[in-house]
């Protein structure tokens, strides 16, 4: 066998067991650390101050602060600062709360895009995970990146589904998440 056809076939010998051990590797990979939380929100519709947790802070021209647009929703951004449970019961004691953004980005359909940490300080978690990415929440589960986190959820990469467990107008949502992180230090 001349030294051409060899070193082709060694090559080739190479690509197959690098290729064969990736996907391995992608197929026995399991998280590190699961979790389920639910998160809580109520947006703010000009008579529910005391309970709001939620806020329409941007809009497009053609709607108000107070009611969410019309069209989808298109153009509207919301801030949140949402109670985080362990069950779907909004008033349990809250491990957490979930803070930032999510904004209506669909003016063809219900499409959202978030933006947002989960602050956990309780006696079994603390630290922050921050997620971000699209939530197309008409699908009935939705996957938004893990970007990171600290304190016990440190340099945390991964992925939370989300599942849409209640929905109550335009007032109240709650989203269960599991989390499952596949980079824990």
């Amino acid at each position: 066998m001349g030294s051409t056809k060899l070193i082709s076939l060694l090559f080739c010998l190479l690509l197959i067991v690098s290729t064969s051990s990736a996907t391995q590797k992608k197929k026995s990979r399991k998280p590190c650390k699961t979790l389920v939380v639910y998160f809580h929100d109520i947006l703010y519709n000009g008579q529910n101050a005391e309970n709001a947790t939620s806020a329409i802070v941007a809009a497009p021209a053609w709607a108000n602060k107070t009611i969410l647009a019309e069209q989808n929703h298109f153009g509207d951004i919301i801030v949140f600062d949402d109670p985080i449970t362990l069950d779907n019961n909004l008033h349990s004691t809250p491990v957490g709360r979930a803070q930032g953004l999510y904004l209506y980005d669909g003016k063809q359909t219900f499409s959202t895009w978030f933006g947002f940490s989960f602050l956990f300080n309780s006696t079994e978690h603390k630290g922050i995970v921050t997620f971000a990415g699209a939530d197309p929440f008409l699908e009935k589960t939705r996957e938004i990146p893990v970007i990171g986190g600290t304190g016990d959820f440190f340099m945390a990469r991964g992925i939370a589904t989300f599942m849409t467990d209640a929905f109550e107008g335009q007032v109240y949502f709650r989203v269960r998440v599991n989390i499952s992180l596949y980079e824990c230090w």
